[in-house]
């Protein structure tokens, strides 16, 4: 079964590669090409869970290209393969524009995805890594003739990378420590291993968009409603989760970091659920959702794995589920305010009942997927501080009341003159196309049915698989509780959905993004622009005089050699000027054109060097790939 795990992300790479380099004479089969794959991926993903390969080849010197199947990746990789069909799915009946290049970034999105979520070594880790945040910055910029999309990627794609940055530290503290595979850091010297959870803390918060990264998901909701569904529910946010379920070991061994992931994980769900709750448009309270029930699975990758990984994989059919519905909304009623929406749900039925399971399920109400999964988590936190769990539970009750005041709001009956509200984003075309209904349902029974995996007789399969123990007793009496609290604050929310509060503090995400331009940005920008003075005035100004002190250096020779050893040369016999004037002929014909045309060779050189530094971010990742496709083939021919 290795060719079938190879297969998994190899198939996706090409394909989405093929479509990319073919561009516009590819329109037309991309779509149908795209969901093939898709298809075939997902089948892949059921067949290798079972089975549990793995691959091991020679990659770099002191690592191993390293993939496998586990127990978590058995979980998590049929998840994120059903996901990414669905979606592609929709985005055919929805994307009209631009078709290959769409399909062509989401399936090497797809295969980055995967070969994260597989990698069992530091540098495929990273490999997957960076291509996903790479992709995700062209998916979120995918409509780049309009600024503020370019803008949306770039803060995006710069805000994840300063927390990628950590897993450089991660990698480094591994390679120091004498280990690169993901199970021996839990095993590294003390302050080695320090340096190493530091580092993965700070990329899967940074991914995972948890305070203080918590920002990026903000601007994200200007790319694509496919992309928002697949990068928030299963794709990259996941993938921050992931890394830290994943390297569990490696927290606990540490003891410190335990303590940083659960309550950063349940901080950020109490303050962006109060964001969420306060958000006047769609998308942005699903994003800010996405943050909030991204903590429960960073706190549970801290005290509950098992639960961490079955929140995980609710969230993603019932984020999916949600952010389809509000795009369905978009290209019908051209809008994402909440206000506009009313009664949304009563002109397209099935989307609105579609999109109320979703609700429902990320409100917590029994017995819908994101109740049970939510509650063992909180029964590790439990178990580590009571406080932790009532912090928890705060947010928990936020979820209930933001999600119960989206949905009164688009089940509530169509109010007189609606279509006023409408066209506020795009002009809407007043229908939802077929293909674009027929994702939701399987999607709504995920959301309505995958609370199983935390109750029995799942639950100890799940935790089972995912190695870490037996999970913290969920009580019953924990389970009324967070239910009782799911379906009061829904109530609540529907009663009064207009009069629920809704802070400035919260509705401008924190004040996060002008606290990162004035903290981060703009010193950034000082230095960079110091750095420029100094290279002007000072490098510029040194470089230019080393040509000028050469020239009188040599104008000195020259005089010294006409006033002192010309006539030393002059005064010997004539055997001996003869082998001077051999000499200096040498040095004419021989030295001097031997200079000059190392001259011109460098700067021919120089000329070269210049070419790929265009400034243009997409084109120096065209060259990475060329460089780490070279380096595939290269291993691929090597084994």
């Amino acid at each position: 079964m290795s060719a079938a795990l190879w297969a998994l992300v190899v198939l996706p790479a090409l394909a989405g590669g093929a479509l990319l380099l073919v561009g516009r004479r590819a329109e037309r089969v991309a779509p149908a090409l795209a969901l093939t794959v898709a298809a075939l991926v997902a089948g892949l993903a059921v067949a290798v869970a079972p089975a549990r390969p793995s691959v091991d080849a020679p990659f770099l010197a002191g690592a191993r290209w390293g993939l496998a199947v586990d127990g978590l990746a058995a979980l998590v990789v049929p998840a994120v393969a059903a996901v990414a069909l669905l979606v592609l799915a929709y985005a055919a009946a929805e994307i009209r524009s631009d078709r290959s290049r769409f399909h062509g970034l989401m399936l090497v999105f797809l295969a980055a995805v995967l070969l994260t979520a597989t990698a069992t070594t530091l540098p495929v880790l990273l490999l997957g890594w960076e291509i996903m945040g790479a992709m995700s910055y062209a998916l979120i910029a995918f409509h780049w003739r309009r600024d503020d999309a370019v803008a949306a990627g770039g803060t995006a794609f710069l805000t994840t990378r300063v927390g990628d940055l950590g897993l450089y530290l991660a990698a480094g503290a591994g390679l120091a420590g004498g280990t690169l595979d993901l199970t021996g850091l839990a095993a590294l010297p003390t302050g080695w291993r320090d340096l190493a959870v530091a580092g993965v803390l700070a990329a899967g918060f940074g991914k995972a968009a948890q305070l203080p990264f918590s920002f990026w998901l903000s601007r994200a909701m200007l790319g694509p409603s496919p992309v928002s569904a697949l990068l928030h529910s299963a794709a990259m946010v996941a993938m921050g989760g992931y890394l830290l379920v994943r390297l569990h070991p490696l927290l606990v061994a540490t003891g410190w970091a335990v303590d940083v992931a659960a309550w950063g994980g349940a901080l950020t769900a109490l303050a962006l659920g109060a964001v969420a709750l306060a958000q006047s448009d769609l998308k942005q309270l699903l994003a800010a959702s996405t943050s909030a029930q991204l903590g429960y699975v960073v706190l549970g990758a801290a005290v509950a794995p098992a639960g961490a990984v079955a929140h995980l994989i609710g969230h993603a059919a019932t984020k999916a589920l949600l952010f389809l519905a509000a795009g369905a909304w978009l290209t019908a009623l051209g809008t994402r305010r909440l206000s506009a929406l009313r009664g949304a749900g009563r002109r397209h039925p099935l989307v609105g009942a579609g999109f109320a399971v979703g609700a429902l399920a990320l409100a917590g109400v029994p017995p819908l997927a994101l109740w049970a999964t939510k509650d063992e988590v909180l029964a590790g936190a439990r178990e580590r501080s009571p406080v932790l769990y009532l912090v928890g539970l705060a947010g928990a009750l936020l979820a209930a009341l933001y999600a119960g005041r989206a949905l009164a709001l688009v089940l509530r009956p169509v109010p007189p003159g609606a279509e006023a509200g409408y066209d506020t984003e795009r002009a809407g075309t007043r229908e939802v196309a077929a293909g674009q209904r027929v994702p939701l349902v399987p999607l709504a029974v995920g959301a309505a049915v995958l609370g199983a995996l935390v109750l029995p007789p799942l639950s100890g399969a799940v935790a089972g698989a995912v190695g870490a123990g037996a999970a913290p007793p969920v009580r019953g009496a924990d389970l009324a509780l967070s239910g009782l609290l799911a379906v009061a604050g829904v109530t609540l929310a529907v009663a009064a959905p207009t009069r629920l509060p809704a802070p400035a503090w919260a509705r401008a995400w924190l004040g996060l993004d002008p606290a990162a331009r004035l903290l981060v940005v703009r010193p950034t920008l000082a230095l960079a622009r110091g750095l420029a003075r100094f290279d002007d005035r000072v490098l510029d100004r040194a470089v230019h005089a080393v040509p000028g002190a050469a020239l009188g250096a040599a104008r000195g020779l020259a005089r010294f050699d006409d006033a002192v050893l010309g006539r030393g040369v002059a005064a010997v016999p004539v055997l001996t000027r003869r082998a001077a004037e051999a000499l200096a002929r040498a040095d004419d014909h021989g030295v001097d054109a031997l200079v000059r045309r190392l001259a011109r060779a460098a700067r021919r050189l120089g000329a070269l060097a210049r070419r790929p530094q265009t400034g243009l971010i997409h084109q120096y990742y065209v060259q990475v790939v060329l460089v780490l496709g070279a380096a595939v083939l290269i291993l691929l021919l090597a084994r």
